[in-house]
């Protein structure tokens, strides 16, 4: 997916979280004012007396739609300040000093409306004083409740945002580090299908031809891969018989080719260049060094629960067994950024006189069949096939 495609997807996704929040907040809400009134309602059905239960319903309806509105409200205010995107040290006495005024307020508000703007009597069992205490205390404690919750959700949902960030972040560098190691591999792999495709051009017009025709399917598949994390095996595959025929021109017969390809591997999806790469690297110190040459044998199976690939050469590790060339560190790093510890590849020594470079890629993400017309279109030309 590319940069203006990610922002996109991104900026919808934003939407419809912000929507999602918004729906969830009206359901808190409504729901939990609706509980304390249900709450209410049963407390004055036990221990109110049946005479002035009425009164007292529409106080305790008109006092909770006061405190409904209030915290409503007081959003606003929590947002402009930046309270939000604070921590819970800083939070604590803000919350504090919040719900003594909110229910300040409350109280206020709806005293006034009760006994001032509806004349109601004042109950003559309590003192002003005790009862004004009584209701700033229990507003309070109703109004820090309501804000540990309010911003216990935000800081939950900052954790989650900040956590989304991360992982948008690591998929950025991840495409950046894919599309460095492809931009290294195209120009080395460019350059040797020329030095192959040279010689002919004087001793044989129709083999350059058909040559043409060859590297022109290794720029096209190299073009079309670039932008993919993963290809069908059978691409890499085709790929490879085209490179390795534009190698046995400039090698003629010292180069042999061995292929055992089980059917089940061809749908399997690798990386893309991975099976070019491992015998480039196979040609170039197993068969250029060599004046008699050898056999290049490539072999892929599924196993259990991986695709494994081989390309077996004639030669011998370096003494210190330290360097294995730009190629196949690009290759094991790119299996690395794609598929973590679950894909594997490693060079070893085999007597007598053999190297094998071994390939394994987990199937939960090889063995999917691509979809139709998947496959990378190609120029129609003689295929190589194996001696």
């Amino acid at each position: 997916m590319d940069a203006a495609a990610s922002s996109l997807a991104y900026g919808a996704d934003t939407g419809l979280r912000r929507r999602a929040k918004e729906r969830l907040y009206v359901a808190c809400q409504a729901g939990g004012w609706l509980f304390l009134l249900v709450v209410q309602l049963l407390f004055l059905r036990l221990f109110s007396a049946p005479t002035s239960r009425g009164g007292s319903l529409a106080a305790s309806v008109q006092a909770l739609a006061v405190g409904l509105l209030l915290t409503h409200y007081a959003r606003h205010w929590i947002a402009r300040w930046g309270w939000k995107d604070l921590g819970w040290r800083p939070l604590v006495p803000r919350i504090l000093g919040m719900a003594l005024t909110l229910s300040a307020v409350w109280m206020t508000l709806t005293y006034g409306i009760t006994y001032g703007l509806l004349r109601n009597p004042w109950p003559e069992k309590y003192h002003p004083l005790a009862l004004i205490a009584l209701g700033l205390t229990d507003g309070s404690m109703l109004m820090a409740g309501w804000l540990c919750l309010y911003f216990f959700y935000h800081l939950f949902d900052r954790y989650n945002r900040l956590r989304i960030e991360q992982l948008r972040l690591v998929a950025v560098v991840k495409e950046a580090e894919l599309r460095a190691l492809k931009s290294q591999i195209k120009p080395h792999f460019i350059f040797n299908s020329l030095n192959s495709l040279r010689g002919l051009i004087d001793e044989n017009p129709a083999r350059a031809r058909q040559a043409v025709t060859q590297l022109a399917n290794l720029l096209r598949y190299s073009l079309q891969s670039g932008h993919l994390e993963t290809v069908p095996f059978e691409d890499e595959l085709n790929t490879v018989n085209d490179y390795l025929a534009l190698e046995q021109v400039r090698h003629e017969a010292r180069l042999r080719v061995r292929l055992d390809v089980a059917p089940g591997a061809l749908h399997c999806l690798v990386p893309p260049m991975l099976l070019q790469t491992l015998v480039e690297n196979a040609v170039k110190y197993g068969i250029a060094p060599r004046r008699e040459g050898g056999e290049i044998a490539v072999r892929a199976w599924c196993a259990r629960d991986e695709l494994r690939i081989e390309v077996t050469n004639p030669g011998a590790l370096a003494a210190g067994g330290g360097s294995t060339g730009v190629g196949l560190r690009n290759a094991g790093e790119r299996l690395r950024l794609l598929f973590g510890d679950h894909a594997t590849l490693h060079l070893r020594e085999t007597p007598p006189g053999r190297v094998v470079a071994e390939v394994g890629v987990p199937l939960a993400a090889a063995a999917r069949q691509p979809s139709p017309g998947g496959g990378m279109e190609r120029l129609p030309g003689e295929p190589m096939a194996p001696p």
